[in-house]
């Protein structure tokens, strides 16, 4: 499968802060990668330097095989870009900002955005000095889909939005999806990401942390149980267990990775009581990286 978006030790500083430290990326064409991170994590800065508002101290950066810094031009022909903060000419009515967004590209599609509009209950006629940040949100929204861009990056898409609404943002990224675009989804709401995207990258300081494919991770379970020191030396045996404590309470806590299928046989032959079983979640996964930032913030 083509990339889409590739990193390649893609690092920026600002004087002496390390703001993206050696980011290495590669996102398949026609995939959705969710960008996860604290506050101060870099999601931010990796996205404005993929698009080139911000030109990378070192590394490299290429969205559908274009340098993002030597064809920027072209890159953006490729790209249809949500901040996180978007801003309007305040002068204009939401109905003449898709008019205008949409002259704006040659792939821009003034109907499509109508469309989303209506979708996204969104009042058109509404001069943009009077809207909500609600309604700004959905505006944003409607311009970033109502073109055929092959890689689609959000960010914070869903931010001041209600349930409602959070639920069609999910519904329209899967539909891009299915189309064959490639969409980069940076939010802190975990649920959101898990439902809708194929990967995750999860950014601390600086760093990428983290790589997940969320397929991968369905097969992940926690287990608690009370076992004995005869059940615990079998347990550290089993193939399938990548983490084990214990607890004061004589409670036994598992990782383990694949099929439950499989394990579950091997766990009731042994003396255990009182278990809990769980999918593992990216809630898990993000709390056991989701360390100390320390005096590095990117901004």
């Amino acid at each position: 499968m083509p990339t889409a978006i590739e990193t390649r030790a893609l690092t920026k500083r600002f004087g002496n802060f390390v703001a993206l430290h050696e980011c290495d990326l590669a996102i398949e064409q026609g995939s959705v990668w969710g960008l996860l991170g604290p506050n101060g994590a870099g999601k931010s800065t990796l996205i404005r330097t993929l698009l080139g508002f911000l030109y990378p101290t070192s590394g490299d950066a290429y969205i559908c095989g274009r340098h993002v810094v030597r064809e920027q031009v072209a890159t953006h022909r490729h790209v249809s870009y949500l901040p996180s903060s978007p801003r309007f000419f305040r002068t204009l009515t939401g109905r003449g900002i898709l008019k205008f967004f949409t002259r704006l590209r040659a792939d821009g599609d003034f109907a499509l955005a109508l469309k989303l509009a209506r979708r996204l209950d969104l009042d058109l006629s509404r001069w943009v000095a009077f809207m909500s940040t609600g309604m700004r949100q959905k505006l944003a929204i409607a311009v970033a889909f109502a073109n055929r861009a092959p890689v689609l990056v959000l960010d914070e898409p869903t931010e001041n939005l209600d349930p409602n609404i959070r639920r069609i943002v999910v519904e329209l990224v899967g539909e891009a999806q299915r189309e064959g675009r490639t969409v980069l989804f940076s939010s802190h709401v975990l649920s959101e990401v898990e439902e809708v995207a194929d990967h995750v990258a999860i950014l601390n300081a600086g760093s990428v942390v983290h790589q997940q494919s969320l397929a991968e991770l369905r097969y992940c379970h926690r287990i608690v149980a009370k076992a004995g020191t005869a059940a615990v030396a079998e347990l550290r045996r089993l193939p399938q267990v990548v983490k084990l404590e214990s607890d004061p309470l004589a409670n036994v806590h598992l990782e383990v990775e694949g099929d439950l299928a499989h394990v579950l046989p091997q766990l009731a032959s042994l003396q255990l009581s009182d278990v809990y079983i769980e999918a593992t979640g990216l809630q898990a996964v993000y709390d056991r990286l989701h360390l100390p930032i320390g005096s590095r913030e990117a901004s």
